[in-house]
């Protein structure tokens, strides 16, 4: 399976979490906190299915540090982090990883389109999304 196929079948979160200060900040870009893409229109939660075997963590972590020319050094997945989303094409996995540097590296995404900013300025963002960013606040916040 190549990388594009790869992420066709998995999104990721990324974000960055000061512990010193408890600033969690997430990678956004434009209406979407998904990267590659963001999910289609008619996404919707659902469980994890039975096969999940396109759903590597790490490989999807690898592909998309490929894809954006991310460091996956400064890079951790959180296998703490569990969320499926059901669409046209068929499941899609959504992934949590953390930059893991002292701050939020500002500089790898804005290439991208991307900015980090807390949850607090995340409104206009599509109902799934904040409900995903929710789950990324509760885990992280709650000592995941």
């Amino acid at each position: 399976m190549n990388d594009h196929t790869l992420l066709d079948r998995n999104r990721v979160i990324l974000c960055h979490f000061d512990s010193y200060s408890t600033a969690l900040l997430f990678a956004r870009y434009g209406d979407s906190v998904l990267a590659p893409t963001p999910l289609p229109d008619a996404a919707s939660a659902i469980p994890a299915p039975d096969d999940a075997a396109q759903h590597a963590p790490d490989a999807a972590l690898a592909a998309l540090a490929a894809q954006y020319g991310l460091d996956p050094k400064q890079l951790k997945i959180d296998d703490g982090f569990q969320a499926w989303i059901a669409s046209d094409s068929g499941p899609i996995r959504i992934h949590l990883a953390r930059f893991t540097g002292l701050d939020a590296p500002h500089e790898a995404i804005e290439p991208l389109g991307g900015v980090f900013k807390p949850i607090s300025q995340m409104r206009g963002m599509p109902m799934t999304e904040l409900n995903l960013m929710r789950q990324v606040f509760n885990l992280i916040m709650g000592g995941g």
